[in-house]
């Protein structure tokens, strides 16, 4: 019996799973990704136990996921158990009996040589998914780096810029500039929320006016707004004859007017990035 054999028939494959032992091919996937995004090397550069776990679930993903080798698995585990259960049900009378003991004595060496059968059954399926390649775990653990990849960014990324294109009443100060808000709020890495700005609650704090100015975000969360670049610089409109037009009221209508166009892409934004998380919503569901 090989040393990665015993292994395996030391470990509850089911329980480090979190899995029960009807579990189909579809849930154990689901539970290995759930189990496998946790305990990564890359996540816990820290532990080193971390890497055997990593193993130890690869291992078990391998086996549970292959038919045959899953069989063999699962007749060694009922082979223990039913041993287990024998023993349990021995009484104290019958263990000081030398008949008794000798035919118990004979017993578990039939079982043990019925194990070091299936136990070569099982290294010979282990072997076979090693000659074979297993394509379906490096897809998997390409799949779990690239989460890792994109939870990476989404804590990096913690300011929000917002491009809009400039409006008929003002111009930029550097004319080839695309006008950009920038968004600054506290919030922890591991914190899902966003320390409460969703996309939906900066929609409604842009949508006040002159938000840029008067806009100071959540009680507790302070929001700072800022020009990243682009600034518009206030064209005061020509009055007609007779007509006067103050440099403030000038001002305030720019300043409005420019809002609006930054708020209505912002909603074309947001409605785009809806759409995206829909469609890949519809993909996981049928996947």
């Amino acid at each position: 019996m090989s040393g990665k054999a015993k292994d395996l028939l030391q470990m509850d494959l089911y329980g480090l799973l979190g899995v029960e032992g009807t579990a189909t091919a579809k849930e154990i996937k689901k539970a290995y990704r759930q189990k496998a995004l946790t305990c990564h090397p890359d996540k816990n550069p820290d532990n080193p136990k971390a890497a055997e776990l990593f193993h130890q679930l690869s291992q078990a993903l391998e086996v549970l996921t292959d038919a045959a080798a899953r069989a063999a698995y699962d007749k060694i585990c009922a082979a223990k158990k039913q041993a287990e259960e024998r023993n349990r049900k021995l009484d104290d009378k019958r263990k000081k009996i030398k008949l008794d003991l000798e035919a118990r004595e004979r017993q578990a060496e039939a079982q043990s040589q019925e194990e070091v059968k299936i136990t070569r059954t099982l290294e010979e399926e282990i072997a076979r998914l090693r000659e074979e390649g297993s394509r379906q775990l490096q897809e998997e653990q390409r799949l779990i780096r690239e989460q890792i990849q994109k939870e990476r960014d989404g804590q990096q990324q913690r300011t929000a810029d917002y491009t809009h294109t400039n409006s008929g009443v003002e111009r930029c100060s550097k004319s080839n500039l695309t006008p950009k808000l920038k968004l600054k709020w506290k919030c922890k890495k591991d914190d899902e929320t966003n320390g409460g700005y969703s996309q939906d609650v900066l929609s409604r704090l842009l949508q006040k006016e002159l938000a840029f100015k008067n806009e100071s975000g959540l009680n507790g969360n302070p929001l700072k707004i800022s020009w990243l670049e682009g600034e518009p610089e206030v064209v005061t409109p020509v009055s007609q004859p007779g007509q006067f037009i103050s440099s403030q009221q000038g001002s305030l209508s720019s300043e409005r007017d420019y809002e609006s166009v930054v708020l209505m892409r912002m909603r074309q934004a947001a409605e785009r990035q809806r759409l995206i998380e829909e469609m890949q919503r519809e993909d996981e569901e049928e996947a």
